[in-house]
């Protein structure tokens, strides 16, 4: 299951490694010189918008670098240059097997799927890595018993995803097993990205180590961004030199403070009544700044008022009016490219949305017959009537919804949904 600050307007992203080339970036740099003193106007905007005088009569490859720097995100080309150095000698190291780093073998490293896992290795990293992605982002999450917490889980990955449930059941139960057994004072770092997808489990292990006085000593690297990378979407992205960066620069304590916040906010997600989770997202959270915005972007999958559909699913449906009938896999890339403004679905999560779009009883997406023997990602979608009336707020999803969704604890049962999400406003509101 895979995951940019970028708006949604901006596109395409690129999802790009974070391995800059000096050479590259310095011709760059001259070819943005020479386009400005000719006038041309989508460079001298470029400039415009990173530098105070870059209309100047004396604009030089300086203030082009500069701007190159900038863009990149950076203060200074200076400061670029240094950071591009830096990943090269990084490089240099693990390529001549010589990372030396504070990672142990008794270090436990904590992530939300396994995009990390070989590139960490490669990196030089020694210690063990503990795979802890229950995705919370969909399905159940209702505040019950723990046994009963998993079983409803694995429940529902093995239905929606097409797994086995007794494997579901049993890798669920395994990964929450090991997050307890982590013996105390054992070095223990979480890497966690700024999606809802990887915010939420975040706040799922913070609230789990602030129950317990036994805890192991918690670090932790939590980015929404990485010098050089422009479209960041996640660090499963990276090159093993640019995690390498991470944990020399970002990786920090993790104080009381964000463990209560984390307790907090786990506390809210699973409420049948989302207005805690709301009022913790509009107050914003300081001691975990992407929380947040991820919060957020969780509460936007609420039904909106007037269409009852999920953010979601309106960006879906969206895709299929704009540009027509297409496969299912051209739908996914392109919201994932271009219209989502925080991704965090991975594939086999966007075929589970699809699907139970495709099942209303009005139906508002249909699939060619002439397709359902291909893969998923081949199998042609069309929007029907229905669709665009619910897109253009004139007929009301829930009303011809079938089956039960979940926004964290809320239900959203066909026929009524008690809650919605007035994006516009940023609040819960009581249906």
């Amino acid at each position: 299951m895979s995951k940019s600050n970028a708006p949604a307007s901006a596109g395409p992203r690129e999802f790009f490694g974070g391995r800059l080339n000096l050479e590259q970036q310095r011709k760059r740099a001259k070819e943005l010189l020479e386009l400005v003193r000719d006038g041309d106007p989508q460079a001298c905007g470029r400039a415009e918008s990173h530098h105070p005088n870059a209309l100047a009569d004396d604009f030089k490859l300086s203030d082009a670098q500069l701007v190159i720097a900038r863009e990149n995100g950076f203060l200074s080309w200076p400061r670029m240059k240094a950071h591009i150095e830096r990943l090269r000698f990084d490089r240099l190291r693990i390529e001549a097997g010589k990372p030396d780093l504070p990672d142990t073998p008794e270090t436990t490293h904590i992530r939300c799927g396994e995009d990390i896992r070989h590139s960490l290795e490669v990196a030089g990293f020694k210690g063990r890595f503990l795979e802890f992605s229950d995705p919370y982002c969909q399905g159940p999450v209702p505040r019950v018993p723990l046994a009963e917490f998993i079983s409803r889980r694995a429940d529902f990955i093995s239905g929606a995803y097409g797994r086995e449930q007794a494997e579901s059941e049993a890798k669920l139960k395994a990964e929450y097993v090991a997050v307890e057994k982590l013996n105390e004072g054992a070095p223990t770092v979480l890497w966690f990205e700024h999606d809802h997808y990887d915010q939420l489990i975040l706040a799922r292990l913070l609230a789990a180590f602030h129950r317990t006085e036994k805890r192991p000593d918690l670090r932790m690297i939590c980015v929404g961004q990485v010098p050089g990378v422009q479209d960041f979407v996640g660090l499963g992205q990276l090159h093993p030199e640019v995690l390498l960066w991470l944990w020399e620069y970002e990786l920090h304590p993790v104080t009381e403070e964000q463990l209560a916040l984390g307790a907090r906010v786990w506390d809210a997600v699973t409420d049948a009544n989302p207005s805690a989770l709301a009022e913790i997202a509009a107050a914003g959270t300081p001691t975990l700044q992407l929380m947040a915005p991820a919060l957020r972007r969780h509460l936007a999958e609420l039904p909106a008022p007037k269409s009852g559909l999920g953010l979601t699913q309106r960006i879906t449906l969206s895709i299929l009016d704009d540009l027509g009938d297409m496969p299912a896999g051209q739908i996914f890339q392109i919201l994932m490219a271009r219209r989502e403004p925080l991704p965090f679905l991975g594939d086999l999560m966007f075929w589970h949305v699809l699907t139970e779009l495709a099942k209303s009883t009005d139906p508002v997406i249909l699939m060619d017959p002439d397709s359902a023997g291909q893969p998923w990602p081949k199998r042609v979608f069309s929007l029907r009537d229905a669709g665009r009336r619910v897109l253009a707020g004139e007929e009301d999803y829930i009303s011809i919804q079938r089956g039960v969704r979940w926004v964290g604890g809320v239900e959203i049962r066909p026929g009524r949904s008690a809650w919605r999400w007035d994006e516009e406003k940023g609040e819960v509101l009581r249906a």
